[in-house]
């Protein structure tokens, strides 16, 4: 989409590929797609070259001696065409790749694909515009609240954004409305981030219970610690995602950066949860699943990651790889250090556990007040919540 702008901007032509088409059956067919693509673009000069996924093709050579095959040839087409003795003034080439640290040293160097234009998840005010573009494409409500809409989806990407604007137009239409609603919008984004409502889904009054002062653990504990982002919305109607109930929280603006308190905070709220439940059952139950694995990736990510361990110091003790593919992590240290890792990790869960207890034994009652209450209605706003909480 971003090639398609430029060349659109620009007014000139625009000639598109995937690394993938250059790959053949047949030896030498990738390098001479390479040749007429070129060639083509040489006499529509000047233009635009865009090349997809080019990781297909300009992944790092294996060094080997007298290496042919195909994707090499292919690769060493595509550099003697964007910098060899002929010129190809006037030819613009664009690439786009998950994958930029895989792509072959060549490739990479002055001359040749030397700018690299990283394309990050919107902030608030890209993630506003990018819906108020998809929504053109449908009808929605005067009253709409885009910037509102825009905070509860903090970290999604225009493909969500675009998926969000189909749901609440697929909602609409199945209510018999011509036109999707701020509801709309809002209950789509809860399918998007945790599936359909399950209708069919019927939870015993017990679970009901422990789902109820589950989803109250987590407000509560977020709302009584600071630089905790306000609860916008709890409910413990089951999910297709599997998932019986969930507090979304909604953070107020943009933050690139969080302190180590912050973190803690996250961690302490993740935690409250299975904290309510111990309190009121005086058990555990599978439904922190989720929690604990998202506690436990925020707690190892403080100590190898952000420094945030007085034994380690500012050392880095994890290796990130494919940052645009999920960010795999692999850790870079010795087995006595990885042990110690772990202690520390279970250090910082355990505390923030701790604390999340502590805090719900201070607000006993307004954790049964409110527990009752979302137990009965079974979905409450934030508003509903902090009223009660204040009373």
């Amino acid at each position: 989409m971003l090639a398609k702008a430029v060349a659109g901007e620009a007014n000139v032509p625009f000639f598109s590929m995937s690394g993938s088409e250059f790959v053949e059956m047949f030896v030498g067919m990738g390098a001479s797609k390479v040749r007429d693509l070129f060639k083509q673009a040489k006499e529509k000069a000047p233009c635009i070259v865009f090349i997809d996924e080019i990781d297909a093709i300009g992944k790092k050579r294996d060094g080997q001696v007298g290496g042919n095959d195909e994707r090499e040839q292919t690769l060493n087409q595509l550099l003697t065409e964007m910098d060899g003795f002929e010129g190809n003034t006037g030819v613009i080439i664009l690439a786009a790749t998950n994958r930029p640290e895989s792509l072959d040293p060549a490739l990479t160097r002055p001359g040749r694909f030397d700018r690299r234009v990283p394309v990050e998840l919107p902030d608030l005010k890209g993630r506003e515009e990018i819906l108020k573009v998809h929504a053109r494409k449908i009808k929605v409500s005067d009253d709409v609240d885009f910037n509102k809409v825009a905070r509860m989806v903090s970290g999604a990407s225009g493909a969500e954004l675009a998926n969000i604007v189909n749901e609440a137009a697929l909602r609409a239409v199945r209510d018999g409305r011509s036109f999707a609603t701020q509801a709309d919008l809002e209950e789509s984004i809860e399918v998007v981030i945790a599936g359909y409502q399950k209708k069919n889904a019927i939870l015993t009054d017990q679970e009901k219970w422990i789902v109820s002062y589950h989803e109250i653990g987590h407000a509560l504990v977020a709302a009584m610690q600071n630089h905790s982002a306000p609860v916008q919305k709890i409910t413990i109607i089951p999910r297709t995602s599997g998932a019986l109930g969930y507090t979304m929280q909604v953070e107020e603006g943009n933050h690139y950066l969080l302190s180590q308190e912050e973190l803690e905070n996250k961690i302490a709220t993740l935690t409250g949860g299975r904290a309510a439940e111990e309190l009121i059952f005086h058990s555990a139950s599978t439904g922190a699943s989720n929690d604990i694995e998202q506690a436990t990736k925020l707690a190892r990510s403080m100590i190898t990651r952000y420094g945030m361990s007085d034994s380690f110091d500012m050392v880095a003790l994890e290796t990130v790889t494919n940052q645009y593919l999920g960010s795999d992590a692999s850790l870079a240290c010795s087995a006595e250090t990885a042990a110690e890792i772990d202690r520390q990790v279970v250090d910082v869960v355990k505390r923030q556990h701790e604390k999340a207890s502590k805090i719900l034994k201070d607000n006993l009652g307004k954790l049964h007040e409110l527990s009752k209450f979302l137990y009965e209605k079974e979905t409450i706003t934030g508003d509903e919540f902090m009223e009660i909480l204040n009373r």
